[in-house]
């Protein structure tokens, strides 16, 4: 079994060795102080503001406002009105509570970037639609930055229905572009990749960007461009743009010998143990308890109340641990990270050469996930509802994540070597299949082994020897 780690341990240990290539400590990024964002309902200015035709789309605008510069938990009803400019009743005219609006105003937004989407692909050649796609986001995350943040971040705060209009956005993108596609000639080259996959690994790579108003998108879109050109592979070669589970692989060496679990509550009545050891027992329940609960109700609706109940502690033992829920909470963050990263360096640095490596570290880790689905969940699903310094967490640990890329650039140097921002690239993406498959079917979750190897050694290796390594890996 594993250790749980301590309470406060750090990770910035964990990923020391990131950003260069020389492997030198990497620093967390550092999100800079925003300046105010000018209003996205200028395009209303020049109607009264008490004009019915108006009050809609100044709530929509209103609550993408308000939950960009504050965060969902904070868009509350109260906040979306005074910034709309119109009374209670007025918004109960439209909209039966604010996760009403919130999907309202969700819809909206990718009501005005699917037309962008269409019509980029529309001037594309068939083959580019991906690529054409791709622009089409960067350039509406340039040119509407405010509606691009909410569009691209915010639903992964707000709840299930949230994160279904999110998939949902992104699937109706990948249908364009698959329906491009299978109007390409036949041997043009397309890239051999999950379009709803990729597109949803843009959509974190954007909004990282978009969080901390990063000014880097122009030069974002060229770097993209060349890392999705390296999967790119005639339609009759390709192999993994359907995403179907493969056959299951033998277990890791390096996977716990028992699924992660909570100790067994204290008997009733004096313990026979020190605080310290009480405390501890405390701990690990709390932890597993929140995650339970998170992975039920999601995090949002959870209480101090739910989790002391699950865990079978008082209030008096959560308090003299956490101080609120979100402190409970970030702790899980840092359970479901510290172990994570514990079994796949383990299994990765058992590797005899860097793509073994690989697929012993991507082995280990989905196979861990799999094994322990509560913590999956929360992991993948609902820690960016937790804020702020949960979803910093969880973008610095891509970036750390990408330490175990870096040796293909010393493994077989290639004319033209994917760039820093491409092992970002596959780290996102990486995360958006474990998110859709612990969402839908955690069972599963293991069978996407070779898809995760596939994405890793492919800008590094190129298709077919990837192809021919991942082959010999599943006969063997």
């Amino acid at each position: 079994m594993l250790r749980v780690p301590s309470r406060g341990c750090g990770l910035q240990t964990l990923f020391s060795a990131v950003n260069t290539g020389d492997c030198s400590t990497v620093r967390p990024a550092m999100t800079p102080r925003q300046p105010p964002k000018p209003s996205i309902n200028t395009d209303l200015s020049g109607s009264p503001q008490t004009s019915k035709s108006t009050q809609r789309p100044r709530l929509l605008n209103a609550m993408t406002e308000v939950a960009v510069h504050e965060g969902y938990a904070a868009a509350s009803i109260a906040r979306t009105i005074a910034q709309a400019g119109v009374s209670r009743p007025t918004f109960y005219e439209y909209f039966t509570d604010k996760d009403d609006c919130f999907l309202a105003a969700l819809a909206d937004s990718h009501q005005q970037l699917l037309p962008e989407i269409h019509q980029a692909i529309q001037n594309a050649p068939p083959e580019q639609a991906a690529q054409a796609a791709i622009a089409a986001l960067i350039d509406f995350a340039s040119s509407q930055p405010t509606r691009a943040r909410f569009l691209l971040t915010e639903p992964m705060a707000a709840g299930p229905q949230a994160l279904d209009a999110r998939d949902r956005g992104i699937t109706d993108i990948a249908h364009i572009i698959d329906e491009a596609h299978q109007q390409a000639p036949a041997d043009a080259a397309t890239p051999d990749l999950s379009s709803g996959m990729l597109i949803g690994g843009v959509y974190r790579l954007l909004a990282s960007r978009l969080r901390r108003a990063a000014p880097d998108l122009d030069r974002l879109h060229q770097q993209l461009l060349h890392w999705i050109a390296s999967y790119e592979q005639p339609a009759g070669k390709h192999r993994w743009s359907t995403l179907a589970p493969a056959p299951p692989v033998p277990p890791s060496p390096f996977l716990p010998e028992t699924p992660l679990s909570p100790p067994q509550p204290l008997p009733p009545g004096r313990p026979r143990v020190t605080e310290q050891e009480v405390a501890e027992n405390h701990r690990r329940r709390i932890l597993f308890a929140a995650a339970e609960v998170a992975r039920e109700k999601g995090y949002t609706a959870s209480t101090v109340e739910d989790i002391t109940h699950t865990a079978h502690v008082s209030r008096k033992a959560f308090y003299h641990l956490y101080a609120d829920k979100q402190d409970a909470f970030m702790a899980v963050h840092e359970l479901v990270l510290q172990n994570v990263v514990s079994v796949t360096a383990a299994a990765f640095f058992a590797g005899a050469t860097w793509p073994e490596r690989i697929w012993e570290g991507i082995r280990a880790s989905l196979q861990f996930l799999q094994a322990n689905p509560t913590i999956a969940y929360f992991g993948f699903v609902e820690s960016y509802a937790v804020g702020p310094g949960a979803v910093q967490r969880i973008e610095d640990s891509h970036i750390g994540f990408t330490i175990f890329l870096q040796e293909g650039y010393q493994h077989q140097p290639r004319e033209h070597d994917p760039s820093r921002l491409a092992l970002e690239a596959i780290a996102v993406t990486q995360y958006e299949l474990g998110y859709r498959q612990t969402r839908h079917d955690p069972t599963k979750l293991a069978r996407y082994i070779p898809h995760l190897v596939h994405l890793a050694l492919t800008p590094f290796l190129g298709p077919a020897e990837t192809n021919k390594f991942i082959d010999a890996k599943m006969k063997g």
